[in-house]
């Protein structure tokens, strides 16, 4: 008989100050720099940038919620994955339309630095994770 631990994923969704969300999962996908990743139980170890701004999880409860985590890593291992980002929200959490001011906010203060790139990065984030909320 099959151990009921390897049909679940341990997930913890970590931001600098704080865990955004812990729990098990069926899924989880990311984009990572080398493209999409889909993590099912018994995965095999990866280590990995994010990049695109989302991480999707369906928890074992079959719900699903999207995060908004621009920048960052994601650690797969025995099943556990580790998503560590600087900043990471719910897309729950996040008001759509206050997103999308932000958004406008930082493309119109210029590219000209790599703060405001970081910005408009994060504020894209939360936009995507808000609208696949919704």
């Amino acid at each position: 008989m099959a151990d009921d631990s390897a049909k679940h994923l341990e997930v913890a969704l970590v931001a600098a100050e704080r865990t955004v969300w812990q729990g098990q999962a069926k899924i989880v996908i990311a984009r990572t720099t080398d493209g999409d990743v889909g993590i099912l139980p018994g995965h095999a170890p990866l280590l990995g940038l994010l990049q695109g701004g989302t991480v999707q999880v369906r928890t074992v409860d079959d719900e699903y919620f999207v995060a908004a985590a621009p920048d960052g890593f994601i650690s797969v291992a025995n099943d556990r994955v580790s998503i560590l980002a600087e900043n990471a929200e719910m897309g729950h959490d996040i008001d759509l339309e206050e997103a999308r001011r932000d958004l406008e906010q930082a493309l119109a203060a210029g590219l000209d630095t790599d703060s405001d790139t970081d910005e408009v990065r994060l504020a894209e984030a939360r936009v995507r994770a808000a609208e696949q909320t919704s």
